[in-house]
């Protein structure tokens, strides 16, 4: 599949953004959910730039929606900070892996 390395970049990017904010915000508000999930977006980030094999971008965007939605589902919506880099973050990488996961030579959408 080609794929263009930036993409990988900012999962990685967005996963070490996610895994820090809890402590840059000083609010402990979605602190666990937000480390581990910004660790697996970052670890899948870093094992795709580095040309790793196995692992789909599929998975990457998966850990950026499930970024994306962890305020709701653990109820940290009320701490702005720990919400809204959850929101970003993953909703920026989400966008980026979707975008990325369907482009194939030429721009048509991948076969699955």
């Amino acid at each position: 599949m080609d794929r263009f390395a930036w993409q990988d970049g900012v999962a990685f990017v967005a996963g070490l953004v996610v895994l820090v904010a809890p402590e840059l915000w000083g609010d402990n508000a979605g602190e666990q959910p937000l480390m581990v999930l910004g660790a697996l977006l970052m670890t899948a980030g870093l094992w795709a730039l580095l040309g790793g094999q196995g692992v789909p971008s599929w998975a990457a965007t998966a850990f950026a929606l499930l970024i994306f939605v962890a305020p709701w589902a653990f109820g940290f919506t009320g701490a702005h900070a720990s919400a809204w880099t959850a929101w970003i973050a993953g909703g920026v990488a989400a966008i980026v892996g979707l975008w990325g996961a369907t482009q194939a030579h030429g721009g048509k959408p991948a076969a699955a």
